[in-house]
């Protein structure tokens, strides 16, 4: 099994783990919580991919049948992923984007769902980009694999970042295959079961150097001098709502988490105690890492704590996420929580966009879906919200898709391709607020 070179002052680091305990209250609900730390744009983001989601899954669903086309009555079978309440029809909910979707009956008065001309076009173009992106999403995959304690990673895990990482549709099938350079299928015993896994291949020391490095001007390494993974002090960029006063109250306590050390993500993590400082500070830096690896520079948290024990990194991830929020935002939107990279956003947009992100934005103009017109509160001090924003659900209108931050129409959706609701639901999350001291 490949593991990546130690460097020796890690050991002391290691052994000189401090352990802490957190201070806890249970004096408030997750929605007081909630409200204290909405970031009203990224609030907007979010139900920006709530809807392009629900959009994308009929189009793979589609994209998936012999002639990319499928009767009305069989997407029924697809309600509950795509989310739509009854009493409320799917043609009607088809019928809300036919720059995209159209509908039509056979001899038999049967309807059928098929994609527009543009929709085609658009899936082509969709092609094109994946193949261009390749590489950059095998480097993050490799990467992934490099961070993980035995260097391979189940692929139904990994399953969970396809779309985020933009991987191919059959990335299980045929695309895994394609870089045997980096890494190999191998199989697996999880207990009784046997499970498929992609294991690392090559240790590439290039690759070992955290996107936090790159940007402080950490260059790549030569056959003469290898990057070796080890204890980092690189403060993170933080960026706090302009209106959390709260900041100014916890400087102190912010600036000593900055200047701790902490062990590389890519750095063999097993002698880190659960619990210490720099076993939570580590977990932060292989959060913020995974996340820049995304094209959209947000996950669902169910997704991270997935990789817990891959990554050794603490039980409770969300208690974490909490805490910093000025790396990290939290919208606790629909039934899946979503975390974003906050340095990766100004406002409600991405300040870098990939060609995949451009190619969704592409869809979403197409859309023609929307819940009923919502305004988001503006937030003048985000503890003194009253109200909360309630999830609608509704059918009843068709126009085109505009979500703004003075008109705002919602749509509840779990992806159905990563559905797991196992590992954390909104229960515990809910729990997680609860217990959480705000800091």
């Amino acid at each position: 099994m490949l593991k990546p070179p130690i460097n020796p002052s890690v050991k002391k680091l290691i052994g000189a783990s401090i352990l802490f305990h957190r201070s806890m209250t249970t004096s408030k609900r997750v929605q007081d919580r909630s409200k204290q730390k909405r970031v009203n744009d990224l609030e907007v983001a979010t139900e920006k991919w709530k809807i392009l989601s629900k959009i994308l899954f009929l189009i793979e669903l589609l994209k998936q049948q012999p002639e990319m086309i499928i009767p009305v009555r069989s997407l029924e079978n697809y309600r509950k992923q795509i989310n739509l309440p009854k009493p409320h029809r799917i043609s009607d909910f088809i019928r809300k984007t036919p720059k995209l979707f159209e509908l039509y009956k056979d001899h038999k008065g049967v309807l059928w769902c098929g994609l527009t001309e543009r929709a085609e076009e658009l899936l082509e173009e969709e092609q094109r980009v994946l193949e261009q992106h390749s590489d950059k999403a095998a480097e993050h995959v490799t990467r992934l694999l490099m961070m993980s304690v035995d260097k391979r990673l189940p692929l139904e895990k990994i399953a969970h970042f396809r779309r985020d990482f933009g991987l191919p549709m059959d990335f299980r099938a045929n695309w895994v295959h394609q870089y045997p350079q980096h890494f190999r299928v191998v199989k697996s015993f999880d207990g009784i079961d046997q499970v498929e896994c992609l294991e690392l291949v090559n240790w590439n020391p290039n690759w070992s150097i955290t996107e936090l490095e790159k940007v402080t001007g950490v260059t790549e390494s030569t056959t003469t001098n290898l990057h070796i993974p080890g204890m980092l002090s690189l403060p993170f960029p933080l960026k706090f709502p302009s209106n959390y006063k709260r900041v100014y109250r916890y400087s102190e306590k912010i600036q000593d988490f900055q200047k701790r050390a902490y062990l590389s993500p890519y750095a063999d993590a097993r002698g880190l105690k659960a619990g210490s400082l720099e076993f939570d500070k580590r977990a932060v830096a292989v959060m913020h890492e995974i996340l820049s690896f995304t094209i959209e520079k947000r996950l669902v948290t169910d997704h991270l704590t997935h990789f817990r024990w891959e990554m050794v990194m603490p039980q409770k991830l969300m208690r974490i996420l909490l805490k910093h929020i000025g790396i990290f935002y939290v919208s606790e939107r629909g039934k899946r929580f979503s975390v974003f990279l906050n340095e990766a956003y100004e406002g409600a947009e991405l300040i870098e966009k990939c060609p995949l992100v451009l190619w969704r934005e592409k869809v979403l103009k197409l859309v023609g879906y929307r819940g009923r017109k919502k305004k988001f509160e503006i937030l003048s001090d985000m503890s003194d919200v009253e109200g909360d924003i309630g999830l609608m659900q509704s059918d009843s209108e068709v126009e085109d898709l505009d979500v703004q931050l003075e008109q705002h129409g919602s749509v509840d959706y779990e992806d159905p391709l990563l559905v797991d609701n196992s590992e954390m639901d909104v229960e515990e999350i809910a729990c997680e607020y609860r217990n959480f001291k705000n800091s």
